[in-house]
């Protein structure tokens, strides 16, 4: 059994100054031998997941995973908190004929996803996406396959290693997802085949919001001691509240937001060349609020000099909003809740999805379903650039807003 503990004493620099070291450079990516690669499983042959990042989200990809055939079992979980190691497996008990992570593959500790990586054929990253580049290296190194939570990465540098990355993967023949799960769901892929045939026409402008209340986890310094029974380090208090600080999420810009981003994308069919932006922090003022901002407004450029304009908002008691609308020259359309609808010039609606009977749309479960089917089959499956260039779509907003200067994708890129 590993029963290694956490090292408490680990500092920020010096846990930082380790990372390096194991996410080196794109052509360390190449050092094992092409026979060692996964080029698919026969139908019926058992494939085994390792779970790394056991807070909910992983948790929750597990548990989807798991319902995407009786031959994923999961095999091992990496994670540096015991407690929500624990409670991601008491959670996935329901899964009993699938559900075989022996004691010796409970990891705990900083780098205990290269051995939990070692025990699969498929990997699920899920912890704060600050650490998602160097661990999707090490997974396509280790020629496994891949499905990594968004946002792939917190800046450029992150960004630029998961693109090389995943060129890498596409050599090696691994499949990649990433979770960005309204690709998978039938109201929108139904809505971009219009989108894209014309039928609102030249596309002109496009807005998208997420605008909600306060998310993300919190804990005190005062309830982390309580948890932990002495003080916590800053690493640990940092960890337990990744999602405010800007290293560990991004921003919620990044985390939450590139959602909306990365649809407006998909109708473009590109990425935009250049963004300006304002934001701040209206109500996150206590000690415990971290740094990250409360809301965010950019307006992007893409090459054909349309604009969308895009808010993320995470404030108390204010107007709840997360859609996407876009405007073109013979009409409208908007997903919006459950509404996805086509309006003409005169707002008359001429297209509304209606699900067809037993239909689900449920993305986070419908994304598992293409990626072990490729990998069962030897399909080609790789989302991985995809989700890095929406990834740094949400990047160059924050960087426009904290930094109070347009910013280009190439600055944002190459920062």
């Amino acid at each position: 059994m590993n029963d290694q503990k956490p090292n408490h004493a680990v500092s920020l620099r010096d846990f930082l100054s380790t990372s390096t070291k194991f996410a080196a450079s794109a052509a360390a990516l190449g050092t094992l031998p092409v026979e060692r690669f996964a080029h698919g499983a026969s139908p019926g042959d058992t494939i085994k997941v390792a779970l790394v990042g056991a807070g909910g989200r992983g948790t929750g990809a597990a548990d989807q995973a798991m319902q995407a055939g009786a031959d994923v079992k999961l095999v091992a979980v990496a994670d540096v908190h015991q407690d929500r190691m624990d409670r991601s497996l008491a959670s996935l008990k329901k899964h009993k004929d699938q559900l075989s992570v022996k004691e010796e593959h409970k990891l705990l500790s900083f780098d205990a996803y290269k051995q939990a990586i070692a025990q699969a054929d498929v990997v699920i990253l899920a912890t704060p996406p600050g650490f998602r580049h160097m661990m999707f290296e090490e997974a396509v190194r280790q020629g496994k396959h891949v499905f990594m939570e968004k946002p792939v990465a917190v800046d450029g540098p992150g960004v630029r290693k998961v693109l090389a990355a995943a060129e890498e993967a596409k050599k090696k023949n691994l499949k990649v997802a990433v979770g960005l799960q309204r690709h998978h769901q039938p109201n929108y892929q139904e809505s971009m085949k219009r989108l894209h045939g014309g039928e609102i026409g030249d596309i002109i402008a496009m807005r998208c919001y997420w605008n909600t209340s306060p998310g993300g986890p919190k804990m005190t310094r005062e309830a982390c001691a309580k948890l932990l029974g002495r003080a916590p380090t800053e690493m640990e208090y940092q960890l337990r509240n990744w999602y405010m600080f800007a290293w560990l999420c991004g921003d919620h810009i990044v985390e939450q937001h590139i959602h909306n981003l990365d649809v407006i994308n998909w109708v473009k069919q590109g990425f935009p060349v250049s963004c300006s932006g304002i934001g701040g922090r209206a109500y996150l003022s206590e000690p415990d609020h971290g740094e990250i901002f409360d809301h965010h407004t950019v307006e992007y450029v893409y090459a054909d000099g349309s604009r969308m304009y895009s808010q993320c908002r995470q404030i108390p008691k204010c107007k709840g909003e997360v859609y996407e609308a876009v405007q073109g020259t013979k009409g409208s359309w908007v997903a919006e809740r459950n509404v996805f609808a086509i309006r003409d010039l005169k707002q008359e609606v001429t297209w509304r999805y209606q699900a067809k009977e037993g239909e689900a749309n449920d993305g986070h479960r419908l994304e598992h379903i293409p990626f072990f089917d490729a990998i069962r089959h030897n399909k080609p499956h790789n989302e991985a650039e995809r989700g890095a260039k929406s990834t740094l779509t949400a990047i160059m907003g924050r960087m426009a807003t904290y930094g109070g200067q347009p910013v280009t994708w190439e600055e944002a890129l190459n920062s």
